[in-house]
């Protein structure tokens, strides 16, 4: 039988083993304090332990909308994206095997940064699928911690570490709708030339690697031309420009 003991103004529970439960973590605010702890270049190695220790139940139950798993999935990608890339930027020479590599503990379990990407944020989409094809079988991880829906915009929130990813900011469950707006607005028009002597605009290659996340190329034309990048999204040549993979580390923005 579970008993409830009070400690101050803390409820705790006392399971049938005799031990306590901790109180329950914030784990959107948690992956938040990893970014800015690494961002001030002090030790996160309490935060790891914790992330590491925590179960996929206890995560499910404590990021119950999209807004919560949307920050807290992001901020630990991100923030797992500087731990290891500053400890072994060597790991960057071999991308594919940097990305897929099982290397981040998390809830009793190693997962990879494609997990996370593919997986949790992207809604069990297989990673060479072009946006166009989910995965036949995702793991219980996934299933159990992915998001309710996908949002392309995540794709300009997510840092890899190389120069033309879009930097590190620190997403919160309460502003990340206005954060995404703001960051994809602001990525796209860095990366985004506009010729309007031929109609030509290149753009990031992010839309080509995902272009069903976008509605294809019609639906890169519609979004560059909501924000004012292109003057009609009609007629338009869309060209994808070459990706920068130069490692560029602690690109921090405020959003």
């Amino acid at each position: 039988m579970v008993s409830v003991l009070l400690f101050g103004c803390h409820e705790v529970k006392e399971v049938r083993s005799g031990h306590f439960s901790s109180p329950q973590t914030d784990f959107a605010e948690l992956s938040m304090e990893f970014l800015q702890q690494i961002k001030a270049g002090k030790d996160t190695q309490s935060i790891q332990d914790r992330l590491a220790k925590t179960s996929i139940v206890s995560l499910k139950n404590n990021l119950k909308t999209d807004a919560q798993r949307f920050a807290f999935w992001i901020n630990v990608y991100n923030a797992y994206i500087l731990v290891i890339l500053r400890e072994h930027p060597e790991y960057y020479d071999d991308r594919s095997d940097f990305f897929s590599r099982e290397q981040i503990p998390i809830a009793g379990e190693k997962v990879s940064f494609a997990t996370i990407e593919h997986g949790i944020l992207r809604r069990s989409q297989w990673d060479k699928g072009l946006g166009y094809v989910r995965k036949w079988f995702p793991s219980k991880f996934e299933r159990k911690l992915r998001v309710e829906k996908k949002d392309y915009r995540v794709h300009f929130a997510l840092n890899c570490g190389a120069k033309d990813c879009p930097p590190v900011a620190l997403y919160t469950p309460e502003r990340i709708e206005g954060q995404l707006t703001k960051g994809t607005d602001l990525y796209l028009r860095r990366t985004t030339e506009y010729d309007a002597s031929q109609n030509k605009v290149k753009v990031t290659a992010l839309f080509s690697w995902f272009r069903g996340d976008f509605g294809g190329k019609s639906g890169v034309k519609k979004l560059l031309e909501s924000h004012d990048l292109v003057p009609s999204a009609k007629k338009v040549k869309l060209h994808y420009k070459n990706y920068d993979w130069t490692l560029d580390l602690d690109n921090f923005i405020e959003l």
